[in-house]
């Protein structure tokens, strides 16, 4: 893994929420152009910063670094979801998700 990952993964959960570049740079309490110094390969978060952008995404950074879930926040909700369900629900549910993948 190197540094393009974490730009990448930035710039792709930035825009999966459907925000700018300048408007998470201010959210985060930055300059407006920090987000942009990370997604054009000028500078990396800190350690403290990153744990700040993972939570501004909602996510853990295990969930971050996960290359395989696109919608990480989403991906929690629905497990979030099937807790509150009994076992025969869940069961019921695996099977529509095994139809979907046909």
């Amino acid at each position: 893994m190197d540094d393009s990952f974490i730009r990448d993964r930035i710039s792709e959960l930035r825009i999966l929420k459907n925000v700018s570049e300048r408007s998470m740079s201010i959210d985060l309490g930055h300059s407006p152009s920090y987000i942009h110094s990370i997604a054009s390969g000028k500078a990396l978060p800190s350690m403290t910063e990153f744990l700040y952008i993972c939570e501004y995404f909602s996510i853990s950074p295990k969930e971050f670094f996960d290359e395989g879930t696109s919608d990480p926040p989403l991906i929690r909700a629905v497990v979030d979801d099937l807790k509150a369900l009994d076992e025969r629900q869940i069961v019921n549910i695996h099977e529509i998700i095994k139809g979907l993948k046909k």
